[in-house]
């Protein structure tokens, strides 16, 4: 709290040396007033900048800064921060713990993009706990972006993982009560656990972004959502920023919906006008009463946005290993 403080007072003297409104230089989108504006000639910010969906996200931006200080980089950093995600059983939406599908069985999907515009997936993998350092396997040790199910896991054993049954007793008994009535409705914002998508940018200025999760609880068995899919759940272009989407993954995959925001900022928006404008997008061409979608952006230039469909999406923002949680505004 004291640091965070006198954060804000470093920013408000900076205003009024430079005659700024305080207020602007303490939003989302605005670029951070840190010292020496952490900035190099091409103005990119270099200081360590990371979101992370969810309570969660505190957790993994905490490993990603770990990293960073340790000379990582930011897909060190993204990949080793939500991979701790991936190993808390007491989680429900991610790796171990996950509920599974229909038929009691777990299916993990996760993806990462570089910056250097590589990128690589898996979906329908089972009995692996860390999809998304397979997923980074798949980048840099295969030509290809995407590998499922039996292919998925094969690789991953020949890469040197250890298969373990992911399905905790905790989650087996929701699944046996869940087949009781067997209704099949997800519940927005369900337990603030979601999704974990995480974009950081490292202190040379460069980007990075992951996504892994389980999926929809009592999904049918073979569904895939937007968390595996390039443009989809995320999408990374080291020239102009990152963003990751957390939510009902049909109504992300419709609107390739982290690419768009990527593009949207390429064209001039800020990461938040950016976000808002991928939300209202997806509200003008479906129903959304029972669905929710957020949206984590980021440019290069250390700005950030956020926005959601409905009240409950909130993420970690990290800036020079200084933390907090933030509620996303959202449209209704």
């Amino acid at each position: 709290m004291l640091q965070r403080r006198a954060f804000i007072r470093r920013a408000a003297a900076m205003a009024a040396v430079l005659g700024l409104d305080p207020v602007r230089l303490l939003r989302a989108d605005a670029p951070l007033p840190l010292a020496n504006a952490g900035f190099n000639g091409t103005g990119r910010f270099r200081e360590g900048h990371m979101l992370s969906t969810w309570y969660h996200g505190m957790v993994s931006n905490e490993e990603g800064w770990k990293q960073m200080q340790a000379g990582g980089t930011a897909l060190d950093a993204v990949v080793e921060g939500t991979a701790l995600v991936e190993s808390d059983a007491t989680g429900t939406s991610v790796g171990l713990g996950g509920r599974p599908d229909r038929t009691g069985r777990v299916t993990l999907d996760a993806c990462v993009m570089g910056p250097q515009g590589d990128a690589g997936g898996v979906c329908f993998l089972e009995d692996i706990e860390h999809p998304v350092k397979v997923a980074r396997a798949v980048m840099e040790e295969t030509p290809h972006v995407l590998l499922a199910g039996d292919g998925a896991r094969d690789f991953a054993l020949a890469q040197g993982f250890e298969p373990r049954n992911l399905l905790t007793p905790e989650s087996k008994t929701a699944w046996e009560d869940w087949k009781k009535s067997a209704e099949y409705k997800p519940i927005i914002n369900v337990e603030n656990h979601d999704t974990i998508g995480m974009i950081a940018q490292d202190l040379d200025g460069n980007l990075a972004g992951a996504c892994t999760t389980s999926g929809l609880a009592y999904k049918l068995r073979g569904r895939v959502g937007d968390s595996p899919i390039i443009g989809a759940g995320l999408f990374v272009d080291n020239e102009i920023g990152a963003c990751t989407a957390t939510g009902l993954g049909e109504a992300v995959m419709k609107t390739l919906g982290s690419f768009l925001v990527v593009e949207l900022i390429r064209q001039g928006r800020s990461p938040q006008q950016a976000c808002e404008e991928a939300v209202d997008r997806i509200m003008r061409k479906m129903p959304v009463k029972d669905l929710q979608v957020g949206y984590l952006a980021m440019d290069t230039k250390g700005r950030s946005g956020s926005f959601a469909i409905h009240k409950g999406f909130n993420y970690a923002r990290t800036i020079a290993g200084q933390t907090e949680m933030i509620d996303a505004a959202y449209r209704s």
